[in-house]
């Protein structure tokens, strides 16, 4: 089999680089192990407020020109509903939380987002004596949803091995590789936190931030708005809700943890008065990067391999921006941004 490219891993960033490779006609083979489940597990909300210091998050609003009509064209493709816009409530823990939230209503590049008054609106399972700060504009992308669907889609076009990669299989040229019976130009990495044990990029500093979330059913809290306060509460339907999440910078495994669901329950208990059944108990490992910027580029030898990783808590946003930069930059030339560049390393 002759191909231009091989991906390894079909999270959100192997999803977004193969959709640029469909587009620009490129041949490609994927392989996927199911080892790494950040991004099945994610809230993947799109937000462009950092709401613990009502900041703006880095590059949001251009990310996001991108990441919405990306993830329309793949409602259109698979006739299926991804986005789902939802505003977010705020719960504000002081008098000063609300005037901090005035100030940054009045930033330009958060003015399309924060409504500059606060919300008392009274929800009867919440706890919110100091009222709300309502954001508009956003939403989350079921990305379980979405990752099944292109998977399926490309397992059935055969361009999909559900298999491991074993990089001692691999054979380096100079204009090509090899990957048992297979021919490329380009390998892409796209693996998560699982290029800890890739030999071509374990040097980069990708730190590992295990996340556990839970699944909740609560027939009388009714809200249909995110709710962001000690934890996240993401309304999924059917009175079910996604409350996440924990951060663990140690815990380097996949299991689920007492401690992990004590500490959400916990946390949850703090603003919501209603009782609920947890139903579902999740963990992923999310790849980050002490600056919090992702990792694109080339091998500083091998420049027929590259990488698209480390695109943290905001995966959403960050991946379709990610997979454009780097496959101008390997088609045609054009220089990575500064920020995206593994070249900062």
């Amino acid at each position: 089999m002759k191909v231009d490219y091989i991906i390894v891993g079909l999270g959100l960033a192997g999803l977004a680089f193969t959709k640029e490779l469909e587009k620009n006609n490129k041949t490609f083979i994927v392989f996927e192990n199911d080892s790494q489940n950040s991004s099945m597990v994610a809230g993947g909300v799109y937000n462009p407020v950092i709401l613990k210091r009502f900041t703006p998050v880095w590059e949001a609003a251009n990310q996001l020109k991108v990441a919405l009509p990306f993830y329309t064209e793949l409602e259109k493709k698979f006739n299926k509903k991804y986005n789902h816009s939802l505003d977010i409530y705020r719960i504000f823990k002081s008098i000063e939380e609300q005037n901090n939230w005035f100030v940054a209503a009045d930033n330009q590049q958060l003015s399309n987002y924060m409504i500059p008054k606060i919300e008392h609106t009274k929800i009867k399972s919440i706890v919110s004596n100091f009222g709300f700060g309502k954001l508009i504009n956003t939403g989350w992308i079921d990305t379980k949803s979405l990752l099944n669907d292109y998977r399926n889609y490309l397992f059935n076009k055969k361009q999909l091995l559900k298999e491991d990669f074993n990089y001692s299989d691999l054979k380096i040229d100079k204009n090509s590789v090899s990957y048992k019976t297979i021919k490329s130009s380009k390998v892409v990495f796209c693996e998560g936190f699982g290029i800890k044990k890739n030999p071509f990029f374990n040097y980069l500093p990708m730190q590992e931030a295990k996340g556990e979330l839970l699944i909740i059913h609560a027939p009388n809290l009714n809200v249909k708005a995110l709710i962001k306060a000690a934890v996240f509460v993401l309304p999924l339907g059917n009175n079910y809700y996604k409350v996440g999440a924990t951060f663990n910078w140690k815990d380097k495994t996949l299991d689920l943890t007492e401690a992990g669901k004590n500490e959400l329950v916990e946390k949850l208990n703090t603003f919501i008065n209603t009782s609920y059944k947890i139903v579902e108990h999740l963990a992923g490992i999310r790849p980050t990067v002490n600056d919090r910027r992702p990792l694109l580029g080339k091998h500083p030898i091998h420049s027929n391999l590259a990488i698209l990783n480390g695109l943290g808590t905001r995966g959403v946003m960050i991946a379709p921006t990610a997979a454009k930069q780097l496959y101008n930059y390997l088609e045609k030339g054009i220089s990575i941004d500064k920020e995206y560049s593994i070249l900062r390393f």
